[in-house]
């Protein structure tokens, strides 16, 4: 079996559910609690705050846990809108952020905030003029992401942060679900972001547990309300047993990071080069720096995405179609759509994304498939061309 669909999620590191496991049976008490047990929760709440933070060059008070990337997400833009309403009703993003972010927009839309989308060029990418350009007195907060989900594209957050230097009071968010363990650390912890979101089950934690970075002397408006944990910003008893397991999760991935990162591109490249010269083939995630080590999204003209998908499935090679949240909608790329490639040709996209643990060979095997498979797709591109156009 072969499995190339890490970005949608990853498989749990066998020692992180070990943790997970020990601090289930082991250490079971709230760390809100005041007799012994609750204190030993918590110094292991505090311990795995601090080991993240220590990982990410941050400080202790700075990580905030989460659900995951879309509570974190959502907590950004919510919280910053409703924290800073005093002060604008203007937020910048992109417009080919994850649905967690563009659905959250859109919400705020509805309740009179006001909303630019920057456009992106053919490669996914937006315009730090577009950005200077789309800034007013009224914003609040701009929202990145590190790295496109969908073709992989990395956005120039640094570039970025050199606009936002000037504007001070404006939040600068990036969304780093897909940017984690894999080169760009500098680009994500700059000096001048404001708040980071990151997602365990992105980089083998458990699902439904993440964290995001909120840099000190910023102000946001909780989304939860309760009894009031991490410090009062977002309450609910904490999920103890997968933060330990995620802490442990980020260590490992951290752990000898450039030489995973070169082989995940290595991996990339081999298979780039492999299918990027069939003739049906369009590539959207180009083989270079500006590009993420771990995404490779291509199309096959003619062919839906699905029926490719499902075509490596049986040879048990695992791969998507762009977005894990949308790929069971049907819907066509929102990035795709958004860099204005046509229908036709988005709606037969795919993706690859690595890990770690993915292997030259396992390349190999698939650029060998692809070969097979790639003369059925012919002979179904050619059939679907010739059906008569649908009024």
């Amino acid at each position: 079996m072969i499995y190339f669909d890490n970005s949608a999620t990853t498989q749990s590191a066998p020692d992180v559910v070990a943790t997970y496991d020990k601090v289930s049976h082991q250490i079971w008490g709230n760390p809100s609690s005041l007799h012994q047990f609750g204190e030993q929760a918590f110094n292991l709440l505090e311990q795995s705050r601090k080991q993240i933070a220590d990982l990410l060059g941050a400080s202790q008070s700075e990580i905030l846990f989460t659900s995951g990337g879309t509570e974190g997400d959502n907590w950004v833009v919510k919280g910053t809108a409703i924290e800073k309403r005093a002060f604008g009703n203007h937020l910048i993003t992109t417009a080919v952020e994850h649905p967690a972010i563009h659905n959250s927009m859109e919400q705020l839309k509805q309740l009179g905030y006001e909303v630019t989308y920057l456009p992106v060029d053919e490669h996914g990418r937006i315009s730090i003029d577009d950005l200077k350009a789309a800034i007013r007195p009224t914003t609040i907060l701009v929202s990145v992401m590190a790295v496109n989900n969908e073709i992989g594209t990395i956005q120039p957050l640094t570039e970025v942060a050199d606009v936002l230097k000037d504007y001070p009071k404006i939040h600068f968010h990036i969304d780093a679900v897909q940017g984690i363990g894999k080169g760009i650390q500098d680009m994500i912890m700059n000096d001048r972001v404001d708040y980071v979101t990151f997602s365990g089950h992105k980089f083998h934690a458990p699902r439904g547990i993440g964290f995001i970075y909120a840099r000190r002397g910023r102000k946001i408006a909780p989304l939860l309300t309760g009894g009031g944990q991490e410090r009062n910003l977002r309450s609910g008893t904490e999920n103890l047993p997968a933060i330990a397991a995620m802490a442990k999760a980020l260590r490992l991935l951290l752990d000898n990071e450039p030489a995973k990162v070169d082989m995940q591109r290595q991996i990339k490249e081999r298979i780039y080069n492999h299918v990027k010269d069939f003739p049906l083939v369009t590539t959207f995630s180009e083989d270079n720096d500006g590009f993420a080590p771990h995404i490779l999204c291509f199309a096959i003209r003619g062919v839906r995405g699905e029926t490719i998908v499902h075509a490596f499935e049986e040879h048990q090679i695992y791969i998507s179609t762009t977005s894990a949240c949308s790929s069971k909608k049907h819907l066509a790329s929102s990035t795709l759509t958004a860099m204005r490639i046509p229908e036709d040709v988005s709606t037969s996209a795919i993706r690859i994304s690595l890990d770690e643990h993915n292997t030259l060979a396992e390349a190999d095997e698939f650029n060998t498939v692809f070969d097979q498979l790639y003369k059925q797709f012919e002979k179904l591109s050619s059939t679907t061309a010739d059906e008569p156009a649908k009024a």
